[in-house]
């Protein structure tokens, strides 16, 4: 018989605190007290390693979305320094929700480490940065986590033989994930999670799914298909400046997602017997005792 694992919820806050504590904090916060999930993650990227000089120099594409005169100080302008890292994690351990980070570039993996997160999300962008994920796996104990989108099938493939050949599958959960903001629901494609479960679920700890669609309605559709870890990019107010922003969850439809997934959850299961007690007396009082 097919069972479900208790769904895990994170709200990706990545870089929609704007580049303030506070609002970081307050977003913590929120997500703990009011949506009532599992884990918040945040971003760490050191610019300068990330980008080229060319592309730190350039405008921002969006200049409606941009904090800084060049797209670097943009980034920079959003990027917490690994003293305001530990503090955020000290923050989350303070209220009892999990702190977690993706990493962007070697120098970030190496920072994030040192403060021992639950886990390292790796996005889409960098999954195939073997040098970063080598070296996570020798230094790093706790869960790796990878995005998928804009990775083809057999670089999937290559990927999680990567971490098989370092014997660290076990602590690998895989994401089901289309890299758009936001995603059209005809490009979510959500079966796809059932191909990683045919392919993968015997090799890694968990399947998930990050989303950056619309609405509330598919995560619990992905859940059903096997993505026990859901992500959602979360923000206090879809309408303020940024690119992710459009694509977030605002509070109640975060708390909204995950009460609907821990209700899926208890759903989840089979009779315990052909007629149970609830319906008993329903039975007795409805049922036909001529035929």
């Amino acid at each position: 018989m097919k069972t479900y694992k208790q769904p895990f919820v994170i709200a990706e806050i990545g870089c929609n605190h704007k580049g303030d504590m506070e609002i970081a904090k307050e977003l913590i916060k929120v997500a703990k007290i009011f949506c009532n999930v599992d884990a918040v993650k945040f971003q760490k990227r050191n610019n300068k390693e990330l980008l080229t000089e060319e592309q730190y120099n350039q405008p921002h594409p969006n200049p409606s979305n941009a904090y800084g005169e060049t797209y670097g100080l943009h980034r920079e302008h959003l990027e917490f320094t690994l003293e305001q890292h530990l503090e955020l994690k000290n923050y989350c351990d303070d209220i009892g929700i999990a702190y977690a980070t993706s990493v962007w570039d070697l120098t970030s993996a190496k920072e994030i480490t040192s403060l021992n997160p639950l886990f390292i999300k790796i996005p889409s962008a960098c999954n195939n940065n073997f040098e970063m994920l080598g070296w996570l796996c020798e230094h790093y104990q706790g869960e790796i986590h990878i995005s998928t989108g804009m990775t083809t099938k057999s670089e999937i493939d290559d990927v999680v033989q990567f971490f098989c050949d370092k014997k660290r599958n076990n602590d690998v959960v895989l994401y089901n994930c289309t890299s758009g903001y936001p995603v059209p629901f005809e490009d979510v494609c959500l079966l796809d999670i059932s191909i990683l479960n045919d392919n993968y679920k015997d090799k890694v700890k968990h399947i998930g799914f990050s989303g950056h669609h619309l609405g509330i309605a598919v995560d619990v559709a992905a859940y059903t298909l096997g993505a026990n870890i859901i992500e959602r990019h979360y923000t206090i107010d879809r309408t303020w400046k940024g690119t992710d922003h459009a694509a977030s969850l605002e509070p109640m439809g975060l708390r909204k997602l995950a009460r609907d997934l821990h209700a899926v959850h208890k759903a989840l299961t089979y009779k315990s017997e052909d007629i149970l007690p609830i319906e008993k007396i329903q039975r007795d009082k409805l049922k036909n005792k001529k035929l």
